[in-house]
C-alpha cells in the first residue's frame, strides 16, 4: 500500500495497476466500512495520479505536433 507521497512518485503503469488492485478489493467486498473508505480514498488518489500522467503525456504530444505543424495563418 502506497502513501500519498509514494503515489505522487508512481509512473502511470504502476498507478494504474495499483488502482486495478483497489477496484478488485472493493468489488470482492467483505471489508469494514472504515477499511472500504480508506481503500476508496487510496483509489481516488491513484486515479488522480493516472490523470496527471495522461495529461502530461497529452501535453507533450500536443507540443510535438505544434512544433512539427506549419503555421496555417
Amino acid at each position: 500500500m502506497s502513501t500519498e507521497n509514494e503515489i505522487d512518485q508512481l509512473g502511470y503503469e504502476q498507478a494504474r495497476d495499483e488502482l486495478a488492485e483497489v477496484v478488485r478489493a472493493l468489488e470482492v467486498g467483505g471489508l469494514s466500512l472504515d477499511d472500504a473508505l480508506a481503500l476508496w480514498e487510496r483509489g481516488e488518489r491513484l486515479a488522480r495520479r493516472c490523470e496527471q500522467q495522461l495529461a502530461g503525456a497529452r501535453d507533450r504530444v500536443d507540443a510535438v505536433l505544434r512544433a512539427e505543424s506549419p503555421d496555417e495563418d
